[in-house]
C-alpha cells in the first residue's frame, strides 16, 4: 500500500534528495504501510549512508523479521547493538539485544525441531 506521505518521500527520492534520513522516513512509513519488504530496502540503503544510525539498525531489524528473513534480522540487530554501544545508546542497545535474544531462540528451535 502507498500513503500520500510515502509518495511524497518517494519523490524527493528520485528528485536527488537521497539522503539516510530519507530512508528511514521511507522505512518507517513502508513498515506503517505493511510492506516490510520495501521497508528493509530502504532501511539498508540508511545504514549503508549512515553505518552509526542506531535507530535505522533497529528498524532494519524489524523489517527483516517481518519480510521472513530472521537470520538477516540478527545479523542487523547484532550490528546495530554494536553501533549503539559505541555511541551510548543504551536503550537502543538495550531494545535490540532482546529482540536478538528472541530471534536466537526461535533459530535454535527451528534447528532443534
Amino acid at each position: 500500500m502507498t500513503t500520500p506521505i510515502i509518495l511524497s518521500f518517494e519523490k524527493m527520492l528520485a528528485a536527488g534528495k537521497d539522503n539516510a534520513l530519507l530512508r528511514f522516513s521511507l522505512g518507517n512509513e513502508y513498515l506503517k504501510a505493511g510492506d516490510p519488504a520495501n521497508a528493509a530496502h530502504h532501511l539498508k540503503q540508511a545504514v549503508v549512508q549512515d553505518p552509526k544510525y542506531s535507530a535505522a539498525w533497529k528498524l532494519l531489524g524489524r523489517a527483516l523479521v517481518e519480510s521472513g528473513h530472521p537470520a538477516a534480522a540478527l545479523a542487523a540487530y547484532r550490528d546495530g547493538i554494536a553501533v549503539a554501544e559505541a555511541k551510548g545508546d543504551k536503550q537502543a542497545a538495550k531494545e535490540m539485544t532482546v529482540f536478538a535474544h528472541r530471534i536466537e531462540k526461535q533459530l535454535s528451535a527451528t534447528d532443534e525441531g
